[in-house]
């Protein structure tokens, strides 16, 4: 019986543990589950993130590339707008220059027939002075059987050749006194108008160094993968160097207009904090009209400095944007602010109207402000603008002479010579070396000293023409025609040299006794 109950407590003991043991493996699965359905969870919402965050990117990257080709299309057009715009100059360029050879040719040939005419009467003359030579010999074979009358004659006519040659000796001498008073006189003049005026001086570069506010500043300046520096550089068409040299980057360029527009966009992007490829495009493109603005008033400003009122609104835009363009270190509007003083005190001096004389001086180079778009002399070019926009015909024809490329045919083109000589030849006026100016020279002589038959070649008016004297027995004038020619291919071939070079070949004969 005890056996049984024990055998009853055993059963009882070993079916309430199994239930137990039941009840506790549900619990724990029922654990696993809601953990495992949580993990599932957590792992849908992570999924569901790196999903929203791979969209993100791709936008992003898909609105750059959009971006970076909108920028390549927008920078293509502007390219082939700017071509289309240079074959159309080349083209008008190109019918002036045929009109032009069409004159010349007309003019050569008019030359030839003159030339023609002259050797014919040339040679008659030669023919009647034989003759007379021959009359006179006859003459003087009879002088002996002269009689009174006829010798008396002969005497009055020696008295007389006598008196003719002594006035014109006293005209000769009366001639070179008043030369030397003359030139006296004009010294005098030139030493004043120089001495009351004295311009700056600039030295002509072609970089312009920035300083930045920290190092980390040419991070954002160049940008990711460099866009930001190639945005810049395409947008204002300078060179943006970046190297080891600490807070500095340095702009560099020729064109001094686009450094100074490069310059101020950069200043201000780097104030601005905003560095990135369209608020590049957006900086520029303000300071460019900005500019625009400010080289008008530069304009305006030097224009009524010199009190030349009443000139045109495009060439006041030339003169203002002279204030970035310069010529052998010297800065082209204050030369010609200089040029304008010098005329209007010459002027002044011999009782010329001074106004008049100032506004020569003022607006003979405007031709340098499109010298390098526009091909030929920068006084053939400033001419043609100036009778463009309405100046006067002394005004044009000052500028067309100032350098000679046309004769002088007035005192106020004159005056312009001389203002513009004193203005650029004055001790520290221009900043080529010495040493380049005289190789210059030397090699333009040796140029012209390397053809047959010239005697001597000589450089003057700093270079800028060259008169070449040749031996008459050994060129005749065609050929003195052609050698002028031949000087000027070879030049061309041989030397850089800015404007352009007159070539005269004078070639004449003396015949030189001496009377003892």
């Amino acid at each position: 019986m005890i056996a049984l109950f024990s055998l009853i407590g055993i059963g009882m003991a070993f079916a309430g543990g199994y239930g137990l043991r039941v009840m506790l493996s549900r619990k724990t699965l029922s654990g696993a589950e809601l953990k495992s359905k949580q993990l599932l969870e957590e792992a849908a919402r992570q999924a569901e993130t790196i999903a929203k965050q791979a969209q993100l990117e791709a936008k992003e990257q898909l609105h750059t590339i959009r971006q970076e080709f909108e920028e390549k299309t927008k920078d293509r057009r502007t390219e082939l707008t700017q071509l289309e715009k240079r074959l159309h100059q080349r083209e008008e360029l190109l019918d002036r220059k045929l009109e032009l050879l069409d004159r010349k040719e007309k003019d050569l040939g008019e030359r030839d027939r003159q030339f023609a005419a002259r050797e014919q009467t040339l040679k008659t003359k030669d023919e009647q002075l034989a003759q007379l030579i021959v009359e006179e010999k006859e003459k003087l074979k009879t002088v002996a059987n002269l009689n009174t009358e006829e010798a008396k004659q002969l005497l009055l006519a020696r008295l007389e050749q006598d008196c003719r040659t002594e006035a014109g000796m006293v005209i000769k001498r009366v001639e070179e006194e008043t030369k030397r008073d003359a030139q006296t006189t004009s010294k005098r003049i030139l030493l004043e108008t120089m001495q009351r005026c004295a311009a700056e001086y600039t030295v002509e570069s072609t970089t312009a160094v920035l300083q930045l506010p920290n190092e980390d500043m040419k991070g954002r300046i160049i940008g990711r993968e460099g866009r930001n520096i190639k945005a810049f550089e395409l947008a204002t068409g300078v060179d943006l160097i970046v190297d080891d040299t600490p807070d500095v980057v340095t702009l560099s360029s020729f064109d001094t207009i686009r450094r100074e527009i490069a310059k101020q966009s950069l200043e201000r992007l780097m104030s601005d904090g905003r560095i990135h490829p369209a608020r590049i495009e957006e900086v520029v493109e303000k300071v460019k009209k900005e500019f625009n603005l400010h080289i008008q008033q530069e304009g305006e400003k030097t224009i009524n400095e010199l009190g030349a009122h009443g000139v045109h609104t495009e060439l006041i835009k030339l003169v203002g944007r002279l204030r970035y363009r310069s010529s052998y270190g010297q800065n082209v509007l204050l030369h010609l602010k200089e040029t304008g003083y010098l005329c209007g005190m010459i002027a002044a001096e011999l009782g010329l109207d001074q106004r008049l004389a100032r506004r020569c001086g003022l607006l003979h180079d405007v031709g340098k402000a499109v010298s390098h778009e526009v091909e030929g002399p920068h006084a053939i070019i400033g001419g043609e603008l100036a009778k463009k926009y309405g100046e006067t015909p002394e005004v044009v024809h000052a500028i067309e002479a100032h350098h000679e490329d046309v004769p002088p045919t007035t005192l106020y083109a004159v005056l312009t010579i001389i203002a513009d000589s004193i203005s650029g030849s004055r001790p520290g006026a221009r900043g080529d070396t010495l040493e380049n100016y005289v190789k210059r020279l030397q090699a333009l002589e040796a140029i012209c000293d390397s053809f047959t038959g010239v005697e001597k070649a000589y450089a003057i008016q700093a270079g800028r023409e060259v008169r070449v004297i040749v031996q008459p027995e050994r060129v005749t004038d065609l050929e003195a025609i052609a050698l002028s020619r031949e000087i000027k291919r070879k030049v061309e071939g041989s030397i850089e040299f800015p404007g352009q070079i007159k070539i005269t070949v004078i070639r004449e004969t003396r015949s030189i006794e001496y009377a003892r």
